[in-house]
């Protein structure tokens, strides 16, 4: 029997530039973080391997504390070994990466810088490392090399075994890069752990893509997880299970609104605990219909919960607003010039004729306006 923690794409060092430089500290922090939390993922599973299937490193030459930092994280669990083998962010072609990491690891870590099957107990780790960013072929291919027998035989690679690019991955390798989706049977491997798509996938029985350990985008539902594998004997069908790792929650929220909703209500139904939210981005989306009443309210509800998060973004470019007789009361009930005003804004809103980036400035405009009113009045 045979228990190990299956990963990939930690993606350390990774900048975040889009964020705040509150933000990109937290989530480079959370990334480090994740070292500690696949090691007690570990010991909670009753494995003393973690098996990293490249990308561990987001970028070629990181920044020299990141390295080290790394390095050091690994050491102080001394009960896990780790083996690391390189990605397409981190392929052999980042040669003072691998020489500085061979230089300076701990003894608990193994490096997979070559086809060679790696020696473990009872079985052999069979890694395929990423030549360079596109290698350009099929690394797995020499996973059909002899082990003993009765040994298990643990393949662990990095690339896509489809166009990932059709999914909306950054990380898809070109054609000639496709790992063959049976490579498992072909090589008589017992399981194929897989890394580069960010989001846990069951290729079949003996293959899976892990995910990364920590979420870095909205794109994965189900990212944050790694894959606790149990395999009890040559050719069995191995045991897998996600076990959670994550240290900063990714959620989107995607509303669908009409008229007749109270967005207040469906808004806070869908979000997360309190006790979470100061560890969690959320972005908001939405679509649909709703009055100017509701518009604002909307507005206002997002932006009372937005300090309760790490960061709130929203999206509410696809709400058509739709306006009665009762808003315009309220706006102006003499039908004065501010009537005319919020008429020829409504109007603006929902001209299909226009940019959606004109309309946008006519909904904000027509919100700010009853916002205005409705606040002279109270």
């Amino acid at each position: 029997m045979f228990r190990f923690i299956h990963t990939s794409d930690l993606h350390l060092g990774k900048p975040f530039g889009r964020h705040s430089e509150e933000v990109r500290g937290r989530l480079r922090q959370a990334r480090h973080e994740v070292l500690g939390r696949l090691a007690v993922a570990a010991r909670e599973q009753g494995a003393s391997v973690v098996l990293l299937a490249g990308d561990t490193f987001d970028q070629q030459t990181p920044a020299p504390q990141v390295t080290r930092q790394a390095l050091n994280a690994m050491a102080h669990e001394q009960d896990i070994t780790w083996v690391l083998m390189p990605g397409n962010h981190d392929s052999l072609a980042a040669s003072e990466l691998w020489q500085t990491i061979q230089r300076d690891k701990p003894d608990n870590l193994l490096l997979a810088l070559t086809p060679q099957p790696i020696a473990m107990a009872n079985a052999y780790v069979l890694p395929a490392p990423c030549t360079t960013r596109n290698p350009g072929r099929d690394l797995t291919v020499d996973m059909d090399q002899p082990t003993p027998e009765g040994a298990l035989r643990i393949g662990l690679g990095h690339g896509g075994i489809q166009e990932f690019s059709s999914l909306g991955s950054v990380a898809a390798e070109g054609p000639s890069g496709i790992i063959a989706p049976d490579r498992a049977a072909k090589a008589g491997l017992d399981y194929l752990g897989l890394g580069d798509w960010h989001g846990q996938i069951r290729v079949n029985t003996h293959t899976w893509y892990s995910g990364t350990p920590e979420p870095d985008s909205f794109k994965h539902p189900h990212s944050g997880s790694a894959l606790a594998v149990n395999i009890a004997q040559a050719g069995a069908v191995p045991e897998v299970t996600p076990v959670h790792t994550g240290g900063i929650g990714w959620q989107h929220i995607a509303l669908e609104l009409t008229p007749q909703d109270d967005c207040t209500t469906i808004l806070d139904a869908s979000l997360p605990p309190l006790v979470a939210r100061c560890d969690t981005l959320l972005r908001v989306s939405a679509q649909g219909r709703l009055g100017v009443q509701q518009m604002q309210q909307l507005r206002s509800t997002l932006s009372h919960v937005a300090p309760d998060f790490l960061d709130l973004t929203q999206d509410l470019d696809a709400v058509l607003l739709a306006h009665d007789a009762t808003d315009l009361e309220v706006i102006d009930p003499s039908g004065g010039a501010l009537r005319q005003t919020a008429e020829a804004l409504a109007a603006r809103a929902q001209n299909g004729d226009l940019s959606a980036a004109d309309r946008r400035v006519a909904d904000t405009a027509l919100a700010q306006l009853f916002s205005f009113v409705a606040g002279a009045d109270a």
